[in-house]
Order: structure tokens, then sequence, then C-alpha cells
């Protein structure tokens, strides 16, 4: 079976990336394979154990098929719940695309069946001065989940978002309509719309669960075939 990466990014901030790749991973996991999942960088941090940890990355951690270093997870941790590059800024350090990819390098040559890389906010979020999040994937060269908070606006900020992946020249391998409220007015016609224009497939659609949903119900919802079905 060839190896399945995937880099998963999202509208904007906040729209479930993390609990759409944790429920990737379970569904990757049910499908029979070692699956890892990844947040290289990560802001909104909390001190323990030593070191800065941030939850998402955590809970990612757990979800693996195997257990990583936290470090090896989520190699950039900031305290503040600020945009990445600012946050680096303050600590002292640079988040570069180059070597943030060759630490998910490493964990790639491991061998494991699906590696899923998780982006800190949206597409062109920041690294530093001259990278963003986009410059990352780019490195990776993984095809792109990307999910799609399923609000006003939502329409632009899919397609934006979808036009600047094929820019940088990488496949859109699935997309995500996730429910981050209780309602949305034309609901079943934006979903359409975003059927009709982006060119992947629609992995599932999340409704809203309330705050506190695990991964392990939102993957109920989902259905990871096209990603993880061909052994």
């Amino acid at each position: 079976m060839s190896p399945k990466r995937y880099f998963v990014t999202g509208t904007d901030t906040g729209v479930g990336k993390t609990l759409v790749t944790g429920a990737l991973l379970l569904n990757a996991r049910a499908h029979g394979l070692q699956a890892v999942g990844l947040k290289p960088v990560s802001a909104g941090c909390r001190e323990s154990g030593g070191r800065l940890v941030n939850d998402d990355a955590l809970l990612l951690q757990r979800l693996s098929s195997v257990t990583l270093d936290y470090g090896d997870v989520n190699p950039a941790a900031f305290g503040p719940a600020i945009a990445p590059h600012i946050a680096a800024a303050r600590a002292g350090v640079t988040a570069g695309a180059a070597a943030l990819a060759n630490r998910i390098a490493r964990i790639d040559a491991e061998g494991h069946d699906v590696v899923l890389v998780e982006g800190a906010g949206g597409w062109l979020v920041p690294l530093n001065e001259t990278e963003t999040m986009a410059d990352l994937a780019t490195w990776l060269g993984y095809p792109v989940i990307l999910v799609v908070a399923m609000r006003l606006g939502c329409l632009n900020h899919a397609l934006l978002t979808a036009a600047a992946i094929e820019a940088a020249s990488l496949p859109l391998a699935g997309w995500v309509a996730n429910c981050t409220g209780p309602a949305m007015d034309a609901f079943d016609e934006n979903v359409a719309a975003l059927e009709r224009r982006l060119p992947a497939l629609r992995l599932g659609t999340l409704p809203f669960l309330g705050p506190d949903v695990d991964p392990e119900r939102a993957n109920t919802w989902l259905d990871g075939t096209s990603l993880f079905g061909d052994r």
C-alpha cells in the first residue's frame, strides 16, 4: 500500500481542523491503517512538565496509532493565542517552513501508513516575515484536505482557499463541511454550491454537535474511503 499523507487546512481559525484531523485519524485506523497526527505549529499553549503544550496537539498525539514524543507532534509551540509569526517573534525564535518540513519528514520516514499534518489558522497564516503555512504545505507536497466552516461567507472563503491551493500546485484531496453553529440560512444550497465548485469530494458534513464534541463522535459523520480505502 502506498503511504497516505495529507495536509489539513481550513477556511479560517476555529473552523474545526483539529476535530476533523482527529476524526480522520480514527477513520484511518478503522481502515486498518497505522495513522499519526502532527500539529507542527501551535499558538495558545500552557506549561506542563517544563514545556509548552497545546491541547489540540495533545489530542492528536492521543489519537495516533503510536505514541510520538510531544516535540515531534508539535515542534513549534508558543504561549500566547495569537498569530504564530507574532508569537514566534515575541519568543525570539523563527518558525521556518523548511525546518518544520524536515521535522515532519523524519516522522514520514518512519513508515507510518498515514500521516496527517494539521496547519495553524488558515492557508495563508504567516509563519514568519516571509513565509506562510502555504509554504510549509508546499515544502511537504502533500494533498490537502479543506475544512469549511459553514457560516455566512463560507463560499468566498472556501473558493479563495481552493484557488490558493491550486496555485501552489497541490491537489485538493477532499473537503469537510463543518457546522460551527446551530443554524445557517440556506445551508443545503450553500453545500450544493460548494459541491459544484470545489474540485474534490465532500468527505462528510458535521452537524453542529455542541462546543465539546469529540473526534470519536465526529468520525461517524465522515467517510474516508476515498482517502484510506485502497490498500
